[in-house]
């Protein structure tokens, strides 16, 4: 609706130009715009405020020799000038017909453009720890995500969907000693347990499913459990697999769309990255030593207080591979 007020209104110009009213090389780079108030009509136009000072006219003047030179249509009901110079439109109803047919016949087409022009555009989302199933903010995120997606997507960009998710650190390491406890018959509330294991009921589904040896499909990978209760890294390979999976099947049942990338935060380690991030945010004067750890001054750059990078461990804290991947 705005293009075809705007060529409305460009042949009225143009008419202006013929009668000599406005000069001929005149700017005609107005906009058309929704009312903020719909008693003011449906849109608005500015293009009487910015031809004013090249005809050497008061604005509403302009504004009034637009509106009698506007061509006659069937989607405008009636057309007022406003304040200095402000040209309101109202549609017809008629307008909102065409629109409501034109919704059916283009069906799922309706709206798509190509003003992206096959742009590359990368969206990640969701990118929930696999160390339990969803919870409502990750539906919240998987909902905003994939509806920007399908949007851009619709509007002609070429976007590629990102899942990236913390198959590395201590998180991982508590779940797969908190499935292995599982595996050994050790319930959360032994004092063997681990301190800073997983105490859900789902972690005894993935113990027993490990147990039984099964195979897991996720990411584009089948992982198969061994059953080996003493090989740690085989069940934090089929731990991660198995919530992996679990993610994957809520999403699909929720309606988002597959993913085509899915970045491993432990690819970044194995990489180097991680490390090439904090040599290179230290050589940036960006890090400092305190109480045997290494602080990020986020304060630097708006933050409220810094953070710790590296802790007295040699532990890299959880933000410090997400620098990384934002890095690559």
């Amino acid at each position: 609706m705005k293009d075809q007020i705007r060529r409305l209104v460009l042949r009225a110009i143009t008419q202006l130009q013929d009668g000599g009213l406005l000069p001929p090389d005149i700017n005609a780079d107005f906009a058309v715009e929704r009312t903020r108030n719909r008693e003011h009509g449906d849109f608005a136009c500015n293009a009487a405020m910015l031809l004013a000072k090249a005809a050497r006219r008061k604005p509403r003047d302009i504004a009034d020799a637009l509106v009698a030179a506007l061509p006659p249509s069937p989607q405008i009901a009636k057309v007022e000038v406003a304040g200095p110079g402000f040209i309101n439109l109202f549609l017809s109803p008629g307008a909102y017909h065409d629109e409501v047919r034109r919704v059916f016949t283009d069906a799922v087409n309706y709206g798509r453009n190509d003003t992206g022009a096959r742009r590359q555009m990368q969206i990640e989302f969701v990118s929930a720890n696999p160390t339990g199933p969803l919870h409502v903010g990750h539906g919240r995120a998987a909902a905003v995500g994939d509806c920007l997606a399908r949007l851009f997507t619709a509007t002609g960009w070429n976007v590629a969907r990102e899942f990236y998710y913390n198959d590395a650190g201590a998180q991982i390491a508590n779940l797969a000693l908190s499935v292995q406890a599982r595996c050994k018959g050790i319930e959360p509330e032994d004092a063997r347990w681990p301190a800073d294991g997983y105490r859900g009921e789902y972690i005894k589904d993935v113990a027993l499913a490990f147990l039984a040896g099964e195979s897991v499909h996720a990411d584009g990978h089948d992982v198969r459990a061994n059953g080996n209760v003493d090989d740690i890294d085989a069940i934090r390979r089929f731990a991660v697999a198995w919530l992996r999976h679990e993610q994957d099947q809520d999403l699909r049942a929720f309606g988002v769309a597959p993913f085509d990338v899915f970045y491993l935060e432990s690819s970044l380690y194995g990489d180097g990255l991680v490390e090439k991030t904090v040599r290179d945010l230290v050589a940036h004067g960006h890090t400092y030593e305190k109480d045997g750890a290494l602080w990020l001054k986020t304060t630097d750059f708006g933050d409220d207080k810094d953070r710790v990078m590296r802790k007295s461990d040699g532990s890299y804290t959880y933000f410090l591979p997400d620098i990384a991947y934002h890095v690559t």
